[in-house]
């Protein structure tokens, strides 16, 4: 979105209209990719996630937390986690296990999605041509964000794989 504020308004000489069209299309693009999540939410549910979500890292616990948490703040939970970076990608899953209504859910994600666009599209028409001066800012500290980042994706991974494992012997001697 930032490369779209740029090109459609710097390069292109367009008026500064263009950054809400350009946000309505951004917005759009995420509730088509959301209504995709909500219905494999929706087909495969919640017995999907407990058998298959140990691949990606999903405990039973969280699909249990986040259960409880959508029947609780459902509608208001869509609506604000879209402009929250990583949450906004995740909530039409649960979403689509709660049956939550699709036209309202389609709504909701095309509104709470529309003013993040619209922050992207224009931070990219601020930019402008200056793009290349954000390397000069964020040079010094590069590196060590970076390895803060493989640190704490590490200590996720580690204790997350723990967790998966200590779910698995729990389910096995219960069974047996």
């Amino acid at each position: 979105m930032p490369f779209a504020g740029w090109i459609l308004v710097d390069e292109k000489g367009r008026g500064v209209e263009w950054l809400f069209i350009g946000a309505g299309f951004g917005a759009l693009g995420n509730t088509i990719g959301s209504l995709i999540a909500y219905y494999a939410g929706a087909w495969g549910g919640r017995p999907l996630l407990e058998k298959y979500g140990k691949y990606v890292l999903i405990t039973r616990k969280d699909v249990d937390m986040a259960h409880r948490w959508f029947e609780r703040h459902g509608e208001i939970t869509v609506l604000a986690s879209r402009v929250l970076p990583v949450v906004r990608t995740f909530i039409s899953l649960p979403a689509g296990i709660a049956r939550m209504d699709v036209k309202r859910f389609a709504v909701l994600s095309f509104v709470g999605s529309y003013p993040w666009s619209l922050a992207l599209i224009f931070a990219g028409y601020q930019l402008g041509a200056n793009w290349e001066d954000l390397t000069t800012y964020f040079r010094p500290v590069t590196i060590p964000f970076v390895i803060a980042i493989v640190a704490l994706a590490a200590f996720f991974f580690y204790h997350r794989i723990r967790e998966l494992r200590a779910e698995g012997r729990h389910t096995e001697v219960s069974e047996t």
